[in-house]
Parts: C-alpha cells; sequence; structure tokens
C-alpha cells in the first residue's frame, strides 16, 4: 500500500527523527547542536531543529545539505543573522559530506500565532526534528491534508514569480542558473503536490513523489512537473528550461491554485 505520511488518525506524521540520521552524517548534527547552543545561549534560542534528506535518513554524502532551523524568543535582529551565518560557514569549513548548511531563524512567538499556524507552525510540528530545547509541536495542532493548508503552505506563489524572474534576467553564469532553478524548481514541484494534496489525501517531501502524484491529476502537465523536480535536484537549467517553468507551468500554477483554494493573504 502507497504511503501517505499519516498517522492512525488522518493527521500527518512528522518526517523525520534523530535515529533516522545517517551515521556519517551524525558527526556533523552533533557539531551543530554544539555550535548553536555557544552562539545563541538560552536567552535568545528557545529551540533548535533539523529538516530535509538529513533527518529523514535519505542524505547523500558530498551532495545533501544540512538544513537547520532555529526558534528564537523573540525576533531575529542582525546580531542572530550574523550568528547563524558564522555557524553555517564553520559547518561548512568542517564537514566535506555536506554541500553546504543553511540556518533559518524565526521568532517562537510568531510561529505560534495564528498567522503562521499552518505555515510556519505546520513547518515546525511536521517537517522539522527537534534538536535543542521544548519542541514547538506541542502547541501546535495536529495538521490535515486540507484546502486550508495547501493555501497557507503554497499559495504564494505569484509574488514569488516576478522576483524569479528578475533573478533569471541577471544571471549570467551557469552557476547562477543552477542556483534559480534549484529555488524554483524545489518550490513549484511543491507547489503542484500541495494543489491536489487534499485529493491524494497524505503528505510526501520526496520531490520525485511529489511530481508522481500531481501527475496523476493533471496528466497534461506531467512532463513539466517532472522538469521542475530534475531541476529542483540540480539538473542544468538553461534559459529555456527557465522560461518553462516561470512563463509556463509557474504562472498556471497560479491560476489554477486560486481557482482550488484560494490564495493567500499577503505578509506585512
Amino acid at each position: 500500500m502507497e504511503s501517505r505520511g499519516l498517522r492512525p488518525d488522518g493527521t500527518i506524521a512528522r518526517e523525520g527523527a534523530l535515529s533516522r540520521v545517517p551515521a556519517m552524517f551524525r558527526p556533523v548534527v552533533e557539531a551543530a547542536r554544539a555550535r548553536i547552543t555557544a552562539a545563541f545561549g538560552p536567552d535568545r534560542l528557545h529551540s533548535a531543529y533539523l529538516y530535509g534528506s538529513v533527518p529523514r535518513g535519505t542524505a547523500t554524502p558530498g551532495v545533501s545539505d544540512l538544513d537547520l532551523f532555529l526558534a528564537l524568543r523573540h525576533e531575529p535582529v542582525d546580531t542572530d543573522r550574523g550568528n547563524a551565518r558564522a555557524v553555517e560557514e564553520e559547518l561548512d569549513r568542517a564537514f566535506p559530506q555536506i554541500a553546504g548548511a543553511a540556518v533559518g531563524l524565526a521568532s517562537a512567538p510568531d510561529l505560534l500565532s495564528d498567522r503562521e499556524r499552518y505555515d510556519g507552525g505546520f513547518f515546525v510540528a511536521c517537517l522539522c526534528t527537534p534538536l535543542i530545547g521544548d519542541d514547538l509541536a506541542a502547541l501546535l495542532p495536529r495538521y490535515r491534508p486540507t484546502s486550508l493548508l495547501a493555501r497557507e503552505t503554497n499559495g504564494d506563489l505569484g509574488l514569488l514569480l516576478p522576483r524569479w524572474r528578475a533573478r533569471a534576467r541577471q544571471a549570467m553564469t551557469e552557476a547562477d542558473r543552477k542556483a534559480l532553478g534549484r529555488s524554483v524548481g524545489r518550490r513549484l514541484a511543491r507547489t503542484a503536490f500541495t494543489l491536489v494534496m487534499p485529493r491524494w489525501g497524505g503528505w510526501t517531501s520526496d520531490l520525485k513523489c511529489t511530481a508522481e502524484i500531481a501527475g496523476r491529476y493533471y496528466p497534461e502537465r506531467a512532463g513539466q512537473f517532472r522538469l521542475a523536480v530534475a531541476t529542483g535536484l540540480g539538473s542544468p537549467a538553461d534559459a529555456g528550461v527557465l522560461r518553462t517553468l516561470l512563463d509556463d507551468l509557474g504562472p498556471w500554477l497560479v491560476t489554477e491554485y486560486a481557482a482550488i483554494h484560494g490564495l493567500k493573504a499577503p505578509r506585512t
């Protein structure tokens, strides 16, 4: 039977665990724990989390990133952002088994707010694995694969397309286009999946699965969904690929999303 990532009660299960971290990545995780604790301290840090392929147990040495997310006691300030960059740089230098480290920041009160409950809150409760501190998931609801969740997680794609097109015009090198393609491809693939998520009735963060599932409902777009996934995973993103994603698939997703789930309210 196909796994739909749900608990027995039909709510979305948390997808990662420290016990799933591959052996080669465990020293990186422990170093991240120590460096975050030293850089932020209890007055600033509420809790820290892993997400992505490392806690899901699917990370590939030399290819996968170490993705970290910090919930601070107050809104992040420039000092926090500088400390996060320092942690990233230290981990990058020390551990060749990761392609890079990324540290995201938010405030715990914001993640628990009504505004973020079905976006940042869902991200922490279902897509993040606790590493340090008290788990915010204990204060958040159990989530179901609903239209509300679809709208709040990916209903703002239309705001991103103009920014990506501007970056595409400025992308002069293959490396620039590849970096943009990774961001665009991953977001479009996940948006295609959440478009059909309530109909499918489950959750997955596996990019290849997202294309396969979305393609069942929109077979005429299946090739573009697969292109988005391949680009998101690092395939070359030449000008033609970026045009397809930004000027065809992207606008179609915005229109279809609005018709089915509505649009996410802009954040101020």
